[in-house]
């Protein structure tokens, strides 16, 4: 505040010192261009319009004395030429001037005038010219009497040198057109001004303007300046100071106020460390309460204090500690109800975060999964079953990131071995206030005895109860599964189908017993020579059909031909008869004309005809469009 303050009083103080200064400087130069004007017109009047040489010399001599205040006076004519001179300078008379603005402008306004400054022929100093117009009788341009000044020796500038303006402080004098005529830097003299891009107030200064400003030096530093005018010879003198020097007392004060300051604050620092402690004493105990209170070694906190403030503190952390305590026994009661519940509940059930961590299980789960409740958090993903394990991942996955319902059916292996089926279905809970879930509780069921059941039916419903073969149901779906395939892969595939020579002898002299039993042998028979991945059906009664997926012609018509020669080594003997059967077998491939199952089907059953036809126990191949082809002889 010191600074801003004193750094505006430092300033005006400045500006009016130099505007002072330069009003003198000002006045004084005016005074001396005023007499030397005075001077030259006096000069003029006594010379009148002659221009006899011999005769102006002798004048100008009587006249010395003047030489006081000029390097040396000239006269000229009214065409410029310079008559006399003094003291004599060689080769100076008879010279023209007509050409020199000086001479112009005294023949234009006959009056006194003021030259620009020009560097002299004979001195080699810079100087101006201080003329008079000389007039004739009828008051017409005749010549003009002009003294030469020098700008270095004529004491002209004496008050410049005297002002002292501090160590980097200065004075200048300048022409109206801008031309240097004094300057402590005497590289500058007779130099141009700077532009008003650099100093805006010079400039103005140059068109008239006289007063103080803050502004750019010619060194580009930033100063006071103050500006007047001499009129008389159309000059103005300008005072600088830089703005460092202008602020140099002010900033030897604020250094000492520093240290004052410094000191006083030092002295001040125990009072106000006393002061403070005193004011947060009340706040300290209010603290160590607060840290009781929670510790549980008191109920509330009982302050003494006239602070109003810290009286309602206490007040408001009281009431809020009375709540919470409320709402504690009230979650403590409803935390003990609810473990009731989870311990009681026969059904297995689980609570996870939403990092997918299982946080609690209740007994029955543990007792289900055969889990010690230490080792529930790290084995419950570790022993689903492999082939489930990824699936069910994904899903847990899925509902932890968006929290849907989590809902799977997987295969879980205790410590024991015993594999289990489990059905697992959890789902956010979600908190009413914010719409904000704060995890995922489950349920577990054991669904093992379930899933067996439902196994044994989808067998029961697709497979033939005497022989263990796929029923005509189970053969019809894994033939249009395999149809699709081929549509949409081309993997060749081939279909068998054929029914038993000589069966109903069986039946009608051996007893449907006896035939069950040709029937279950054949059955064995049949499925021991194809492969694995061959699916072989009794159709109905004596009727047999296999599918052989991923299979080409050439291979089928081997196994057909196997399955033929082994059926005919099998017999059964009742009563010292013996019974044998053999194989009429229709075999197709399927075609990119089969656009469903019944077409392949009625080929092969054709086929299959055809084989009896000829003669029974023999294979015939059908393809759409060509002949039947026998393939095999009885």
């Amino acid at each position: 505040m010191a600074w801003q303050f004193g750094k505006s009083l430092v300033h005006e103080t400045n500006l009016a010192h130099l505007r002072y200064e330069s009003t003198l400087v000002a006045d004084e130069v005016t005074q001396q261009m005023e007499n030397r004007i005075r001077a030259m017109e006096q000069l003029a009047n006594s010379l009148g319009p002659r221009d006899d040489p011999g005769w102006l010399r002798t004048e100008l001599s009587r006249h010395a004395p003047l030489l006081e205040w000029f390097e040396g006076i000239v006269i000229g004519d009214a065409e410029g030429r310079i008559l006399a001179d003094w003291p004599v300078v060689e080769g100076r008379v008879g010279l023209s001037t007509s050409s020199l603005e000086y001479f112009q402008m005294m023949r234009g306004t006959l009056q006194p005038y003021v030259s620009e400054p020009f560097v002299g022929r004979a001195s080699g100093m810079p100087m101006v010219l201080v003329g008079a117009p000389r007039n004739n009788e009828q008051g017409e341009f005749s010549g003009f009497v002009g003294g030469l000044v020098s700008l270095d020796s004529s004491g002209l500038f004496d008050r410049l040198s005297r002002i002292r303006l501090g160590n980097e402080g200065y004075a200048g004098v300048t022409t109206a057109s801008g031309k240097i005529l004094h300057h402590p830097d005497r590289s500058l003299i007779m130099q141009d001004v700077p532009t008003a891009a650099i100093n805006p107030w010079l400039d103005q200064a140059l068109d008239g303007w006289t007063g103080e400003a803050i502004g750019p030096l010619l060194n580009g530093r930033v100063g006071l300046q103050s500006y007047a005018q001499i009129w008389p010879a159309d000059w103005i003198v300008g005072l600088f100071l830089p703005m460092e020097q202008a602020q140099e007392p002010l900033g030897g004060f604020i250094r000492k106020l520093w240290w004052v300051w410094v000191c006083l604050a030092l002295l001040m620092l125990p009072l106000l460390w006393w002061l403070i402690h005193e004011m947060l004493l009340p706040l300290r105990h209010l603290e160590a309460q607060i840290g009781e209170v929670g510790k549980g070694k008191r109920d509330k906190v009982d302050l003494d204090t006239a602070m109003m403030e810290l009286r309602q503190v206490s007040d408001t952390f009281n009431r809020v500690e009375d709540e919470r305590q409320n709402l504690l026994a009230s979650l403590q009661e409803r935390q003990a109800f609810l473990d009731s519940v989870l311990n009681s509940t026969p059904l297995g059930m689980f609570v996870a975060n939403f990092e997918g961590n299982i946080t609690y299980m209740n007994p029955a789960l543990l007792e289900l999964l055969g889990l010690e409740a230490a080792a529930q958090s790290d084995k419950w993903g570790k022993q689903i079953h492999p082939d489930d394990f990824g699936g069910a991942v994904d899903m847990w996955r899925h509902s932890l990131k968006t929290g849907s319902e989590f809902l799977r059916q997987f295969r879980f292996v205790r410590e024991d071995g015993e594999t289990l089926w489990l059905e697992v279905h959890a789902r956010a809970v979600m908190v009413n206030q914010g719409d904000h879930s704060l995890g995922l509780v489950g349920m577990v069921k054991d669904i093992t005895e379930r899933r067996q059941q439902e196994a044994i039916q989808r067998w029961e419903a697709e497979h033939d109860p005497l022989t263990g073969l796929l029923n005509r149901r189970g053969f019809i779906r894994r033939l249009e599964e395999a149809l699709a395939d081929f549509q949409k892969t081309s993997t060749p595939s081939a279909l068998l189908l054929f029914d038993l020579d000589h069966f109903k002898p069986i039946n009608d002299e051996g007893g449907h017993a006896l035939g069950d039993e040709m029937l279950r042998r054949i059955a064995q028979v049949v499925a021991w020579e194809v492969r694995r991945s061959d699916h072989v059906a009794r159709q109905g009664g004596d009727e047999f059909a296999v599918l052989l997926p991923s299979c080409t012609l050439g291979q089928a018509r081997k196994i057909a031909e196997s399955l033929r020669q082994a059926v005919a080594d099998i017999s059964v003997t009742q009563n010292g008869q013996v019974y044998r059967v053999t194989l009429s077998i229709g075999l197709t491939a399927f075609d990119d004309n089969d656009q469903s199952i019944e077409s392949v089907m009625s080929r092969a059953d054709s086929a299959s005809y055809e084989a009896k036809d000829q003669g029974r126990n023999g294979i015939v191949v059908a393809m759409p469009g060509e002949e039947y082809a026998l393939e095999a002889s009885k």
